[in-house]
Parts: structure tokens; sequence; C-alpha cells
């Protein structure tokens, strides 16, 4: 239902109590005028009734000891009165002028003790039994509610009445009935004139309110459709219109100067709402901000990857609404949010298994709640973003020192090669067992110059030449290097392209490499066979290459030492193949990740960025080298 206008609020508030004031005047006027017509009547009914009864208490005085009557018989003697009242022409005069004359006067009798009428107005009930009726009594001393219900409801007849005796003992009584339809006769053309009144009473009330309102809220029309402009921009805060000196002018004033203020603060908070907005979605993080009453004000896009709820159907809500006590997180939030107790990095795992982190702060200034943060963060990717620092620390520290002592080692070792041939010259003619042996030694100084070599070329800073490439013709070329190995296991390569060109800037060679020694460690991985998957999809910016194996998997105790240098579980591998894939992703700003379950093998994801916003690889191959370099 739409809300009333201010103008017709006013009206119907002035109309209103108007309607109560007259209502209740008329009320009291019309419960006063019938209180004084039942008052009246009563008093013309007892006023009639007492005139009868002193007309007729001379017939019933009259002296019977010369009639020859016995009086000590009681019916001679009713007999004997009766025929007096009877043949009383003041007393039948009376009865009919009566109700001839008096318009609330319904009829009157006099009647003896058994209530047989011996007079009576209506001469068919001459002699006949009068049932008695109401006493108009108990009408006139009822409540005014009374009054009204008996005057306009059914009608009914009651009487006023007088005790008439003869001597000491009572004889008969005289009634004087009244009917209440004679009473709303009377009361009817007086009711219709309060009721005409108090309709054109109201009727005026109703146009008076209706131009009081337009003179009293003219202005107020005149100021909305001037705060109407400003919004719409129709009209710049501050055009002011003089010639207004009244209130109307100092709140148009004001209103202006509230104009310009708000124009300033919009543009400030549109500012503001833009950069928050481009902040939240590039956040990974899910944040909710709450009002000081818990309401939700603030959802970042990550929000609802930990809710599982839109962002339309969160803001404005409590927490109980989103969270369900039912799950661990939201048992945890709920019960933080009553309590008011902080949480600080609280790690959960939720019914999917997945881990992650929570934090709730409170805010308050000067002791006053203003509102709370909730925060949720992906704990596996924490721990995973911790291990990659980690093992980058690692590398960088492995890599400063084997380039020191490669170089140290290397100087040694040519001079031993030297050193060596020059002791083959000089021993021309020696048995074959002392040759044996320099060969020996040589063949061995051959394979150390060898490894040192390897950690000077792991060590040493990598010249990137990068260009456009497709991934998909990067891992179909992997894929055709690592077929005759993936034959000799009986392990067949299926390669899932992706539908698009996957294009990447990177080093093609390096990059093949790396993917190289993923694809040739699951092929080696499976024993028994099977068949080792290959895809390329994409992820928003971020081109991926997955490597599925179905061999054994990575024993727990070892995931954390995959990427160290030299180090390898296969009999005759040398530990540097993971290594170097790694160090080459992180060349292209890129990350590698991997999930391994125990007899269901293991599953290597290398991620490369698309976008062409991000950090040219040569600022970071330039950074390495100077941490090589320190």
């Amino acid at each position: 239902m739409p809300a009333l206008r201010l103008k017709t609020k006013l009206v119907v508030a002035i109309t209103a109590m108007v309607v109560v004031i007259v209502l209740t005047l008329a009320a009291v006027h019309i419960s006063d005028m019938v209180h004084q017509n039942v008052e009246s009547i009563y008093n013309d009914g007892d006023f009639l009734a007492r005139t009868i009864f002193q007309v007729a208490r001379r017939p019933l005085e009259v002296d019977l000891s010369h009639s020859g009557i016995n009086e000590r018989d009681p019916q001679q003697v009713a007999d004997a009165i009766q025929e007096e009242l009877q043949s009383n022409v003041e007393v039948n005069s009376l009865l009919d002028a009566v109700v001839g004359y008096n318009p609330n006067i319904l009829d009157a009798a006099i009647v003896d003790t058994r209530g047989r009428a011996l007079l009576h107005s209506s001469p068919d009930l001459l002699g006949k039994i009068v049932q008695p009726r109401t006493d108009l009594v108990t009408v006139r001393d009822a409540s005014i509610w009374k009054q009204l219900k008996v005057v306009y409801g059914p009608g009914r007849d009651y009487e006023v009445h007088i005790p008439l005796g003869r001597g000491n003992a009572r004889f008969a009584e005289v009634r004087v009935g009244v009917s209440t339809v004679l009473i709303k006769n009377q009361l009817d053309p007086l009711l219709q004139k309060t009721l005409l009144f108090s309709s054109l009473a109201i009727v005026f009330c109703i146009v008076l309110a209706v131009v009081v309102s337009n003179v009293a809220l003219g202005p107020m029309e005149a100021i909305s459709l001037r705060l109407d402009q400003i919004s719409a921009g129709q009209v710049e805060a501050g055009d002011v219109r003089p010639g207004r000196s009244d209130e109307y002018g100092a709140v148009s004033s004001k209103i202006d100067r509230l104009g310009r203020q708000m124009r300033d603060v919009k543009e400030v908070f549109s500012a503001l709402k833009e950069n928050l907005d481009q902040m939240m979605a590039n956040l990974e993080d899910g944040v909710m901000l709450f009002t000081h009453d818990y309401r939700v004000v603030l959802v970042s896009a990550s929000a609802e990857r930990f809710t599982g709820k839109p962002r339309d159907e969160m803001l404005g809500r409590h927490p109980q609404e989103i969270f369900s006590t039912e799950s661990r997180m939201g048992g945890t939030i709920l019960r933080a949010f009553r309590d008011r107790q902080p949480v600080e990095s609280q790690e959960l795992e939720l019914a999917n298994g997945h881990r992650i982190q929570i934090s709730l702060d409170f805010i308050e200034e000067r002791g006053e709640r203003i509102g709370a943060l909730l925060t949720f963060r992906d704990a596996e990717s924490v721990h995973r973003i911790e291990d990659e620092i980690e093992l980058s620390r690692r590398l960088a520290a492995i890599g400063r020192l084997t380039s020191g002592v490669a170089h140290e080692v290397k100087n040694p070792i040519n001079a031993i090669v030297v050193h060596l041939e020059v002791l083959r010259q000089k021993l021309n003619a020696v048995d074959p067992d002392t040759r044996r042996h320099l060969d020996v030694i040589g063949s061995e100084i051959t394979r150390l110059d060898r490894v040192v070599q390897t950690l000077v070329d792991f060590t040493r800073p990598v010249e990137l030449r990068l260009v456009d490439t497709d991934l998909r013709k990067i891992t179909d070329e992997v894929a055709m290097l690592a077929s005759p190995e993936a034959e000799k296991h009986n392990v067949l390569i299926e390669r899932s392209p992706w539908p698009e060109p996957l294009t990447i800037r990177v080093d093609a060679d390096l990059v093949k490499q790396a993917i190289l020694n993923i694809v040739i460690n699951g092929a080696q991985a499976m024993t028994t066979g099977g068949t080792l998957h290959v895809a390329t999809v994409r992820d928003g910016d971020t081109a991926m290459v997955t490597v599925r194996d179905e061999g054994p998997g990575i024993p727990a105790e070892i995931r954390d030492k995959i990427y160290n240098l030299y180090f390898t579980t296969k009999q005759g591998g040398s530990g540097i193949g993971l290594a170097m894939t790694y160090r080459v992703v992180q060349l292209h700003q890129g990350s590698v990740e991997f999930e391994s379950v125990e007899e269901r093998g293991a599953t290597f994801t290398l991620r490369f960025p698309i976008n062409e916003s991000s950090t040219p690889a040569e600022t970071l191959v330039s950074d390495l080298r100077v941490q090589q370099t320190e």
C-alpha cells in the first residue's frame, strides 16, 4: 500500500479530529435530549396519574351507609364503587381527555386489586384483566446507554401507576401507559437536525482542512521540488532565488548549503567507492564489514567463495541470517558475535575437508561499538605460499652456496687435471696396473668436473628469450619428446588441449624443459604402465598445464623435499629436474603446485600468467642476479 502524502495525512488528521469532536458533542447532545425527553414524558405521565388520582378519590370515598349495601361484603362495596366511578362524568371525561389531547400518553385506566379494569380509556378493555407493565421510573433512573437502547430498540409499553385506597385499604390503582414508539417519534425530528448540523460541520471542516493544508504545505512542496532539482543536477546548489525573508527563505538557504556539501561529499564518496570496489574485487581474502548493530554493509567478491552465498543476499543481513550453527565455521562466528569475543586467525576444517582461517575484530571508538570486521583466508593457499617462500629461500641459499663451492672447487680440479697429464707424459713406460690407476683417477676427475659444471649452470643467471607462444604447442612438443621414454614403461600419454589458444610470453625452450621434467618423472613413476594425462586449461588470467600420473604417489614424509636440489628417490637420478622446473616457472612469474594420493598417483600443475600487465620476467631475473651476487 503506497504511503500517504503529507497533505493527505494533514487533511485526514484534521478531519478525524473534527469528526471525533463533532460526534462526541452530538452524542452528548443526543443523550441529553433522550434523557430530557424520557424525564419529560415520565413527569407528564406522573402528573396525569396524580390528576386522575385526585378526581377519582371523591367517588371512592362516597358514603354507602344509606344505599342499603352491606359494607362488610367486599364484593358489594366493589360493585357499588365501580358503578359510582363509571357514572362519574368528571372521571370519565378526564380519561378521555388524557388520551385525546396528550400525544405522549398511550392510555389511562383505573384497575382493581385483581387487575380488572374499572375504567379504561379504551372501552374494549373495560371490565377485563389488564396485565401490568414495567414502571417507567426504571427507564428514567437508568443510564444513558440503557435509555438509548430502550428508546431505539424494539417498541415496548411502560406505565406510571399510583395506588388508590378507600379508608386504610388499597382498593384500586391508577395506570397511565406510555410507549417507546411515541418517545422515538418525538425524538426523531430533533435527531435529524442534530445529524444534519453535524454533517455540515464535518464537511465544512474537511474543506477548511484542505485549504489550511494547501496554505501550510505549499512552501514544503516548493522545497521538495528544489531538492529534486538539486539531486537531479538541474539546478546548481547555491542558486538561491531572492525575495523571501520568511521561514521558507531561511530553509531554502540552508538547503542550498546542504546541497553544496552533499555534492562535494558525493564526489569524494564516488571516488572512494570506485577505488574500494576495485580493491575488493582484486582481494583474495574474503572481507565482511558490519555496522554497530551487526548488519553487513560491505562484502568482498571473494567472500562468496567462503560463505557460498551471493553478495546481494548478504548485504543488510545479520550474522545469524548468513551463517548456520550447524557448520563449524558458522558456529564459531555466531558464538564470537554473541559473546563479543574477537577471533584471531583461527584455522578451521570445513565439511569438505578444505581448511580456512577466520579472524573477527570488533571495532570500537572511545569505548563505543561502531562495527566489526570479519575476514576469511584460504589456509591451504597461505601454507602453500609459505612453503613456496621457504623453498625460494632455500634455493637462493643453495645457489649462493653452490656458486661459491663450484668456484672454489673448479680451480683445484683444473690443476689436478694438468698435473695428471704431466704425470702421464713423464711415466712413458709404466706397468698396466699403474696406468689403470691413472685412468681411474682421470675418469673420476672428469665426473667431478661434470658435477661442478652442473652446479655452475644451475646457479648461473639465465638470459630469458621471451616470445609469445601458445602453451598448447609446447605441450604437444613435450608429449612427442617424452613418447619414447613413456613407451619403455608401457605408458600412454593422453592430451586434453584447451579449445582456444593460450598465448603466454615465455622462454619456450626453458618452459618445454620444465614440463618435460614433470612428464618424464610421471612416466617413470608408473612402473606397471598406465595413462599419463596432460591437459592445458585457462583459469581467468592464468594458463595451466596439468600432468596427472597413475603411479604410487609421493609419500607424505618427502613432499616438502621434492624441490630440493639433488634430492631424488630414483636409482640413478640426479635430483635436479624438479628443482630446475621450479626455478624456471618462478622466472616466468608462475607457480608449481602438486597433489598426491598414495597408490593413486600425483598431479602437478604449472601456472603461467596470460595478461601482459604483470611484471616483466626480466625484472625478476635481474632481482635473482642481484641476490646471487650478494
